[in-house]
């Protein structure tokens, strides 16, 4: 497993809703390559229920999508857009019992389309809800000159 870096972080008007470190209301998410599946991990925090004590769904689903935007980014080496997000949910998540975990992996590939798996689960480990991202890819050079992608390298320590 190794760390992936956040190479957007103090860039001049970086504000990710679900990313940037320095956005004090959005999510702050952080991510982990392991083998085939990107991992993260995220304290709910209680601003972010439907319900009382529930994750809002659509929290549940910028999560989702977020994770699936970062797979992209570490592992297919480009950037794109979300093009179409299916999301099953399962049981409610709720924001007083831990961490929420997350993964994704990547299901398909064709062409410009990649279809990204998500896992959503509860802090005691249980599958809250899963979806499927599909992501529209653009071209390495697009995505460098229109949409601030750096060097694959820079998402990692050793480079």
């Amino acid at each position: 497993m190794r760390k992936v870096k956040n190479p957007f972080a103090g860039s001049d008007g970086y504000n990710c809703f679900g990313c940037s470190p320095d956005n004090k209301f959005g999510l702050q998410l952080h991510f982990i390559d392991d083998g085939d599946w990107l991992l993260a991990e995220w304290e709910p925090k209680p601003q972010f229920q439907g319900y009382h004590n529930v994750l809002h769904g659509g929290i549940q689903a910028t999560l989702m999508d977020e994770i699936a935007s970062w797979f992209v980014y570490a592992k297919m080496k480009t950037a794109g857009v979300t093009s179409k997000m299916e999301v099953r949910y399962k049981k409610p998540v709720y924001t007083n019992k831990g961490v929420i975990k997350l993964k994704a992996k990547l299901q398909q590939h064709r062409r410009n389309l990649a279809d990204i798996y998500v896992e959503l689960s509860d802090g005691q480990n249980q599958l809250r809800a899963t979806g499927v991202v599909q992501y529209f890819l653009f071209s390495e050079k697009v995505a460098k000159e229109k949409y601030y992608y750096p060097d694959y390298r820079d998402f990692f320590e050793e480079g």
